[in-house]
Formats: structure tokens, C-alpha cells, sequence
């Protein structure tokens, strides 16, 4: 019996309260405030459920399992663990007396089948000219920053636009909890490994420090929340082009804030000013994704060009796509309209360059004359 059959059974079994959401496909987030009581989020909305553990003791028993499938501490020390399950499924857990409430746990689940950037078409998440724009971005390198706040569907974006990545190169993914899953063949996956009591790990940072000794094509990183931001951006503008990464954001202009506040958090004394300069030289568009209350549904709001800075030192922004609430559907759906603005981006003329004019089709108009006389 494998290692990972071994911990399916067990995981299973101290699970055993939440089973019946962790198998149900509809059911994408599991929240566990204390052992009685757990909530669940189905199609973007939450519903307060039965399922309870018998004790704190189970539930942290439960904690306990899991925190040994992936190798990492949780208790006193630390509270605190990100982990997965043997199905892929992300963990979050915080130990009382930090949570005042007792052990919560939070489970976002592994859907089986990663989303296409056809599927997020067919749930008005984007539009097909949108889907073509940003593929053919990919394809010509552009340096993509996804933005969005908890639960809007970052990852899934990140998944869904990497599926345009040629297969012939190499990748490299790098990730605090391994969650990503690419189509190409040749993927290098790194999870960070955070130190026990003899403070051995390996971060995000030192990992991104070692895949530039990879011989990638392309690095990802699934979320930028550190100091390896400047390692990021630095690699972009030495000739690591064509990067895909996620941050917590609420706008494009507040995510190269972040980022560029992130940067600083390196162990590397720069000035702020350089920073911003280097920020903005290295990402060429911010992709703002959303999640709406209403109907629990996850849309693409901006797609916006990094173009430099301007004559005061801020960051020069070119909304290439805005996103309008038009309607709703019979079954209360919300209904967006993702329009172009009638800017073409500063790259305009790379399709034609790099020989990509077959990949133009429903969006001519935002490519040079060159991509479009076909």
C-alpha cells in the first residue's frame, strides 16, 4: 500500500464529518469554524451546513493528519499551517489561543477538471475577444499580473491562461502550497517548505532564486506575497519574459502598489523610486478579476496596461477592457459586458513580428495594421 493511499484512508477517516462536501463536485470552499460549525460555499455562495466534529480534540487530530501528509508542524509553535490534501485540495489551519473561537480550518477544494479559458466564456467570466487577446499575450511573452481579492478565482485564471503557453517549453511553477496543474509536458513544480524545530525550509524566494538556475523558458509563481517580488521583477527585466503570477489586490493601479511595496520587503536596500520604476518596466498588463455577492459569480472587471510611469512619478495605466453590468439572466445570473475601449496596447505591432498573425482572429482591431491585413 503507497505512502499516498496510506494518507487518503487516514485523511478520510478523520474527515469522516466533512466527507460528504469534500466529494460533492458542487461544492468549491469547506469552512470549519470551530468543530460545530461548518460552513460551505456552493456556486460562489455560502450556506451554513450540519456537519460537526465530535470534539476540538478530533478536529485537531484532523489538523494533525494532514499537517504529516505534507510534512509540516502545527501546535503551540506554530499555529499557523498551510498544507493540502492527498487530493490536491488546499488547507488552511490557526490553532487557538490565536483563533479565539477554537481550531478553524478552511479547505478550498481540487477540482478535477482545471477550467479552460473556454469555460470562464461560458460563464460570462470573459469574452471571446478577451480569451484571444490574452492568449496571443501569452504567446508574445507579455509579463501578466492577476489581481483580484480572497476567493475570485486568481489561481484558476492563472491555470486557465497558462493552458497558451507553447508546449515545448520548460516551465518552472513555483508555489507557497502546491495547487497548480499545467497541460505542458515539460513543468517543474517547487512547493516551499517552511521550517520545524531545527528551522530548516525553503522559501518562496530561495526557490525562485534556484529555478532561475533551472534552464526555464518560463517561471510562475502562483502568488506573490513576499520579498521574492523584487527577485521577480528583476528576473522579468533580465530576460525571463512571459511570467505569470497572482496578487491580493483590489484595482491594477493598487496591485503594482502592492507589488512594489512588496518588493521593498526584501532583504535588498533599494529606494522606493526605483522600485516603482522597476514595477512598472517589468509588468505590461494587470488582469483585475472580481467576485460578485449577488449571484457568487467571478468576472474579469480590467484588463489594463502598464505603460511606464508619468511626469509625477506614478504609475501610467491604459484600460484596455472594462467590464459593465448590463443585466440578468432568467435565473438571476448577472450579465457583463467585458468591452474594449478603443486603446490599442504599446505592443501592438509584436503579433506581426513574431509571426503569430494566424493566432489573430476576433481581435484585429487591437493589433497594428500589419496583424490585421490578412
Amino acid at each position: 500500500m503507497s505512502r499516498q493511499s496510506i494518507f487518503e484512508a487516514s485523511t478520510r477517516y478523520f474527515l469522516s464529518p466533512i466527507l460528504p462536501y469534500l466529494e460533492d463536485d458542487s461544492v468549491s470552499e469547506i469552512m470549519i469554524n470551530g468543530p460545530f460549525e461548518v460552513y460551505i460555499e456552493r456556486r460562489g455562495k455560502l450556506e451554513k451546513t450540519d456537519a460537526r466534529f465530535p470534539s476540538e480534540d478530533a478536529l485537531i487530530s484532523a489538523i494533525n493528519n494532514v499537517a504529516q501528509w505534507v510534512g509540516r508542524e502545527i501546535g503551540p509553535e506554530h499555529p499557523v499551517l498551510d498544507a493540502r490534501l492527498p487530493d490536491g485540495s488546499r488547507v488552511h489551519a490557526i490553532l487557538p489561543p490565536t483563533s479565539r473561537i477554537g481550531t478553524c480550518v478552511t479547505i478550498r477544494k481540487f477540482t478535477k477538471e482545471a477550467m479552460t479559458l473556454e469555460d470562464l466564456v461560458r460563464l460570462n467570466s470573459l469574452s471571446e475577444v478577451v480569451k484571444e487577446f490574452l492568449e496571443i499575450c501569452v504567446r508574445i511573452r507579455k509579463n501578466i499580473l492577476i489581481s483580484g481579492g480572497t476567493g475570485t478565482g486568481k489561481t484558476v485564471l492563472l491555470g486557465a491562461l497558462s493552458r497558451a503557453i507553447p508546449f515545448e517549453e520548460r516551465i518552472v511553477v513555483i508555489e507557497d502550497t502546491s495547487e497548480l496543474r499545467f497541460v505542458q509536458p515539460h513543468t517543474i513544480y517547487l512547493e516551499a517548505r517552511h521550517g520545524g524545530r531545527e528551522g530548516q525550509g525553503m522559501t518562496i524566494r530561495q526557490l525562485f532564486s534556484n529555478s532561475l538556475r533551472m534552464r526555464p523558458d518560463r517561471i510562475i509563481v502562483g502568488e506573490v506575497r513576499g520579498g521574492e517580488a523584487l527577485d521577480m521583477i528583476q528576473s522579468m527585466l533580465s530576460g525571463h519574459s512571459g511570467s505569470l503570477s497572482t496578487i491580493h489586490a483590489s484595482s491594477p493601479r493598487d496591485a503594482l502598489i502592492r507589488l512594489e511595496t512588496l518588493s521593498l520587503m526584501s532583504d535588498v536596500d533599494i529606494p522606493v523610486y526605483v522600485a516603482r520604476a522597476q514595477v512598472a518596466s517589468a509588468i505590461h498588463l494587470v488582469v483585475q478579476i472580481a467576485r460578485f455577492t449577488e449571484d457568487g459569480s467571478r468576472k474579469i472587471t480590467h484588463v489594463t496596461e502598464v505603460a511606464g510611469l508619468d511626469a509625477e512619478n506614478r504609475y501610467h495605466l491604459r484600460d484596455l477592457f472594462v467590464s459593465q453590468l448590463v443585466g440578468r439572466n432568467p435565473d438571476g445570473s448577472l450579465v457583463a459586458d467585458l468591452k474594449w475601449t478603443g486603446i490599442q496596447p504599446m505592443f501592438a505591432n509584436e503579433p506581426a513580428q513574431q509571426g503569430l498573425l494566424g493566432h489573430v482572429r476576433l481581435s484585429k482591431s487591437l493589433w497594428a495594421p500589419e496583424a490585421t491585413d490578412r
